[in-house]
């Protein structure tokens, strides 16, 4: 079961966030039964609240047996014409997330881009 979870768990992308403007995002960790936990982040501008993030994430990793929990949201402001992602700000119901560890995804991910954090702003 642990092997199969932790092929679950590889296949869940470390980001998913829209591709212009500002947006909500919600960082989350990802578990399988029996493998290590992954933080992902996801970040879209359908969302009017972090929860709905949250929500459609949790079902989408639920068909694969995974199971998660939010660790908190914020704001990202995704200009990719001048390649900055800027982090900040908080979720009401989730509380702030860990933007330095959201912000080390997004570089990952965007290894060309200027990537800012800031726990200012909402």
């Amino acid at each position: 079961a642990a092997a199969m979870a932790g092929a679950a768990l590889s296949r869940v992308p470390d980001v998913q966030i829209d591709g212009d403007g500002v947006f909500k995002y919600v960082l989350v960790r990802v578990r399988g039964a029996g493998a290590p936990a992954k933080d992902v982040v996801r970040g879209h501008g359908w969302a009017e609240y972090h929860a709905d993030l949250f929500e459609r994430t949790a079902e989408e990793l639920a068909r694969h047996g995974l199971s998660c929990e939010c660790l908190g949201g914020g704001r990202l402001s995704h200009r990719p014409e001048e390649r900055k992602i800027h982090v900040y700000g908080y979720s009401v119901g989730f509380g702030r997330a860990d933007h330095a560890v959201t912000t080390e995804k997004l570089k990952a991910e965007y290894p060309d881009y200027e990537i800012t954090w800031a726990d200012e702003g909402y």
